[in-house]
C-alpha cells in the first residue's frame, strides 16, 4: 500500500535542459524594464516636459526630478544591475540543450506514439 502523503503527485523529471536560459531571459527582462523604462523613459519624459509640465493620464510630469522620479530612477538602476548579474551568471555556466520544462510526450509520427484505438480493435470495434 502506498501512503499518498509521502509520495509526490508528479514524479521528478530531469530532462537535462539548460537552466542558463532562465537567467539570460530573466536578466534581459530586468535590464530592459529597469534601464529602459524606469531610467531612460523617466529621464526622457522629464526632458520632454521642458520648462513646463506635461500630462500623461493622471500624472503631471515636470522638468525637475522630484522624489518619485528619483526613487524610480534608483529602482531602475538597481533592477538593471540585478539583470546584469543574472546575465553574467547565466553566461558563466556550461551550455546545455534547450529543453522545455516538463515531461516529454510522444508526438504523432515520431515512432514513439502508441497505436490508435481504432487500429488496435479492428474494424468491428472489438479486440
Amino acid at each position: 500500500m502506498t501512503d499518498l502523503q509521502e509520495s509526490p503527485a508528479v514524479p521528478h523529471v530531469d530532462e537535462g535542459g539548460d537552466e542558463r536560459l532562465g537567467y539570460l531571459v530573466g536578466g534581459g527582462l530586468l535590464i530592459g524594464i529597469g534601464w529602459g523604462v524606469a531610467v531612460l523613459l523617466n529621464l526622457l519624459l522629464h526632458a520632454a516636459a521642458g520648462s513646463g509640465t506635461i500630462l500623461i493620464g493622471q500624472s503631471r510630469i515636470g522638468s525637475p526630478l522630484g522624489p518619485y522620479a528619483q526613487a524610480t530612477l534608483a529602482f531602475g538602476l538597481f533592477t538593471g544591475l540585478v539583470g546584469v548579474v543574472l546575465v553574467l551568471w547565466g553566461r558563466a555556466g556550461a551550455p546545455g540543450p534547450f529543453v522545455l520544462p516538463g515531461p516529454s510526450y510522444p508526438w504523432p509520427g515520431d515512432g514513439a506514439a502508441t497505436e490508435s484505438p481504432s487500429a488496435a480493435t479492428g474494424a468491428s470495434g472489438h479486440p
